[in-house]
């Protein structure tokens, strides 16, 4: 996949996270795809890592979306998690 796919799936990716996951989040737009493409590739190394499975396959792939939102949430958290300790 190229490099303007993956935005867009760390931009949707990003988008349903934080639906998932309501509240307020410091940074806009531009965090929600970092967190949704680096989300993407953590979900992707995860499902290889630990189930064996070449999760990300291409852009209409249920697998690549799945991958991408649970590495988005578990991303969203760490991120959360900082910035509340920060403060």
């Amino acid at each position: 996949m190229g490099i303007i796919t993956w935005i867009l799936i760390g931009l949707f990716a990003g988008i349903i996270a934080k639906m998932l996951m309501p509240g307020k989040d410091p940074g806009g737009i531009i965090i929600t795809i970092l967190i949704g493409i680096v989300g993407g590739l953590l979900g992707g190394w995860l499902g290889k890592v630990i189930f064996g499975v070449d999760s990300i396959d291409g852009f209409f792939e249920i697998s690549t979306w799945v991958a991408a939102i649970v590495g988005s949430l578990i991303l969203l958290v760490v991120f959360r998690l900082f910035k509340r300790a920060r403060h």
